[in-house]
């Protein structure tokens, strides 16, 4: 739903006052104001538009056209232009090391390449329009709001707790299995507790990650394949699982928070008992997501099911906080193992960032707890230890890489050591090549073939992406370095 407003606005002493024309501003008829004193204000010269972050509420704003206002087919196709940035961020007391004051002050000088500071010399007439319910996939952030990963990177966090995976792997009872595979579905959650200020980077087409973690017994491999809609795949393995998923996300922005709603399944199996586990995701929502208070939250129901066996079941229900509850019931978890009739054999729950515990176990246990975060995490971005590995790039290693992965991406490396500018710069530039990748293949009547994966069918008949298991071959024997490969950046 668009929402599209057409007012005259004058900026006066920090304060935006606006009404429906000239005359009546002249004359003292004035509609309405906006503090704009603390604000982020800044000016996008491409999109010949002023963007104007309240804290509450980011306003867009641009000269009206003499034909009247702007119809809604054309808003929404200029919202979805991905080459168009939009400021996301806070007000002006937002720290730089918060990443969310990357535009000017009304009250400052601008920094550089990060916009100009807003000067009214005269009155302008604005159209000033804002899209709730919007879906934001396709439209370019600033560098300045993301972390230094991107969602490839994410899709491995979700083995950080691969152990739980393992010691599934060495729990003969079907049941008390069962509680250590929901005990891995939910620690994928954790990671959120610190790093709800930053958003990952978005993979361009044909981007790759890999992850060799030798002392946990996996190695990892994903791809995007799949740029609109955004689709993200992945495999791992090891010799007590194998692992694996495709996840599409689909933002949804409501003014005052952002929900994303993950809408692939996770699948999982443990070759010695011949189990095969399938489930979904639950929704994320980031509240208060243009102001300081910013506070993330996960809600709604798991249902684990294993497709080789129908013996057991799952639910988890993650429970949404109460406006009015105390923050006790934060980040609330409740979960059932169930038999073939729907008797409940174990039940177990915590909180998704402090820990799960089961007392109907032989031994009543606490069956997971998130690992203790290392020293400054806070000033790097609230990773983890685990985090903080998936970017390193040792002399050994990266000869091995082909050209498409992440670790070799310049801008989000840019961003890691510091350099947001750079970063910001190199960010539309890689964004840019990979429009003209695509205009080239549409002159040509082609689409994009994945490298690495390839799609299928699951057990429901949904399209899904699998490995081709061709990407440790290639690594191996003639290595990437041999190979004609596709350069993204």
């Amino acid at each position: 739903e668009f929402f599209f407003f057409q007012r005259y606005f004058v900026l006066d002493g920090g304060t935006l006052r606006y009404s429906k024309n000239q005359q009546d501003v002249s004359k003292g008829r004035i509609q309405g104001s906006l503090d704009v004193s603390l604000a982020v204000m800044t000016v996008n010269k491409k999109a010949n538009r002023i963007d104007l972050d309240t804290g509450d509420i980011l306003y867009h704003m641009k000269p009206a056209p003499s034909h009247g206002p702007p119809s809604v087919a054309d808003s929404a196709a200029e919202y979805f232009d991905a080459s168009d940035d939009i400021v996301w961020g806070s007000s002006s007391e937002v720290s730089d090391e918060s990443g969310l004051s990357d535009g000017s002050t009304t009250n400052s000088e601008p920094e550089e390449g990060h916009g100009e500071c807003l000067q009214l010399c005269k009155p302008l007439r604005l159209s000033c329009w804002f899209s709730p319910g919007k879906d934001l996939a396709r439209v370019s952030m600033p560098a300045a709001l993301n972390e230094p990963v991107n969602l490839l990177q994410r899709l491995c966090e979700e083995l950080e707790y691969s152990e739980l995976l393992d010691t599934a792997c060495n729990t003969p009872d079907p049941f008390q299995r069962m509680v250590y595979i929901a005990a891995f579905a939910i620690s994928g959650y954790s990671t959120a507790t610190f790093r709800n200020r930053y958003k990952p980077f978005n993979p361009v087409l044909g981007e790759t990650y890999e992850c060799i973690r030798e002392d946990r017994g996996f190695q990892f491999i994903s791809e995007q394949v799949c740029h609109h809609p955004p689709i993200s795949a992945c495999h791992a393995q090891s010799e007590n699982f194998t692992f694996w998923q495709d996840q599409r996300w689909k933002n949804k922005f409501w003014g005052k928070s952002l929900e994303i709603v993950p809408t692939g399944k996770v699948n999982v199996t443990l070759p010695k008992y011949g189990d095969h586990y399938e489930w979904n995701k639950v929704v994320t929502c980031i509240h208060n997501v243009l102001s300081q208070q910013r506070y993330l939250e996960h809600y709604g129901e798991v249902t684990i099911q294993n497709l080789k066996n129908s013996i057991c079941s799952c639910k988890i229900t993650f429970v949404k906080s109460r406006y009015w509850g105390s923050d006790t019931n934060k980040n609330e978890v409740q979960g059932t193992v169930l038999d073939q009739s729907g008797n409940v054999i174990h039940r177990f729950g915590g909180l998704w960032h402090e820990g799960i515990f089961c007392d109907t176990l032989p031994t009543p246990k606490c069956v997971w707890k998130p690992n203790p975060q290392p020293k400054d995490y806070l000033i790097y971005y609230g990773f983890s230890t685990f985090a903080m590995e998936l970017n390193e790039l040792t002399p050994d290693l990266k000869p091995l890489l082909p050209p498409t992965d992440t670790r070799l991406r310049p801008d989000q490396r840019m961003l890691e050591e510091g350099k947001v500018a750079d970063a910001d710069k190199m960010k539309d530039d890689i964004e840019e090549k990979q429009r003209e990748r695509r205009k080239e293949l549409s002159k040509k009547g082609e689409e994009h073939v994945p490298r690495f994966f390839k799609k299928a069918k699951d057990s429901s008949g949904q399209d899904v992406w699998l490995t081709n298991s061709t990407y440790w071959e290639l690594r191996k024997n003639p290595g990437f370095a041999n190979l004609d490969n596709v350069y993204l950046w």
